[in-house]
């Protein structure tokens, strides 16, 4: 299944979803899905540098790798997951969206993308 394909999935399963992204190492988007702007594409490179972060912190603390990463905020929630080879997978919410369900339907996405990757 193409990666535009496996996007448009997860933002048409999880109502209040407003973006998909799949960003490569340096965070240029390479696919997207659902709203495509400026800010969905700002918040997804922004998430590269949490990814870093996050990385360095399971690292020293010897904890193995990072499965996935949750950040809510005022206006709503984004949930990361790394991929194979260095690309990420960003999921823009609203205030509205289940996140729990967001989680679950990104770890689908996750496992599909990685296999085509």
């Amino acid at each position: 299944m193409p990666y535009q394909a496996l996007l448009d999935t997860l933002v048409g399963s999880v109502a209040g979803a407003r973006a998909a992204l799949l960003l490569d190492g340096t965070g240029e988007v390479v696919i997207e899905a659902g709203l495509r702007d400026d800010r969905q594409r700002l918040i997804g490179a922004y998430q590269g540098i949490v990814l870093s972060h996050a990385r360095k912190a399971a690292q020293r603390c010897d904890s193995g790798g990072v499965v996935f990463v949750v950040a809510r905020y005022a206006g709503g929630a984004v949930v990361l997951r790394p991929l194979k080879d260095e690309y990420y997978l960003v999921l823009c919410l609203g205030r509205e969206a289940n996140v729990a369900l967001a989680v679950l339907s990104s770890a689908e996405t996750e496992r599909r993308v990685n296999a085509e990757l």
